[in-house]
């Protein structure tokens, strides 16, 4: 278990720079969105390489979006069907499943590196802005990396692990404790 928690702990941070970037990249798309709408309002034209330009953000919050709620287990899971399973045979549905997550990690990683190496497509967002593809094409190996690397948290990615009671009851002894200090 020495290897592990640093790991986790890499995990976590890694997962938080994702929500930065994220967050970073939906504020970007709103600026430009907002700038497009005040020189369409102030000057009654419109400039044409901010939708262009807004749209290449989707990508980085689409991927990174995606290893954040592995981290949060919010990804597509048959809880209902799983819990019903005897407990030996959830434990080896959860292995499997984490087994898939791996697996399309490793192919978004393998696949998604050829891809970012073969991207040579510039993005004309105007004549004076162009963006080569590989901005948005080197997403794809960095959210396969992120999702191995937050593989080892283990079963705590998967929700069927997580007792409700247990949340709850966390959540409201935080709640308490935030309102006495």
């Amino acid at each position: 278990m020495g290897v592990l928690t640093p790991l986790r702990r890499v995990s976590d941070l890694v997962n938080q720079v994702a929500i930065v970037v994220c967050v970073g990249c939906i504020l970007a798309m709103l600026g430009i969105s907002f700038t497009a709408f005040l020189y369409k309002l102030i000057t009654g034209s419109t400039l044409s390489w901010t939708y262009s330009l807004a749209r290449l953000f989707l990508p980085w919050i689409g991927f990174l979006s995606m290893t954040i709620s592995l981290r949060y287990g919010e990804h597509v899971a048959m809880t209902l069907l799983v819990r019903s399973l005897p407990r030996v045979m959830v434990q080896v549905a959860a292995g499997l499943c984490l087994a898939v997550i791996g697996l399309f990690a490793l192919m978004l990683t393998w696949y998604g590196w050829d891809y970012f190496s073969s991207a040579t497509q510039v993005y004309m967002v105007s004549d004076q802005i162009r963006i080569p593809s590989k901005f948005t094409a080197i997403v794809i190996p960095i959210s396969g990396v992120i999702m191995l690397l937050h593989l080892v948290h283990g079963f705590a990615l998967l929700e069927h692990f997580i007792d409700e009671q247990d949340v709850i009851g966390g959540l409201i002894d935080t709640t308490d404790r935030e309102h006495r200090s």
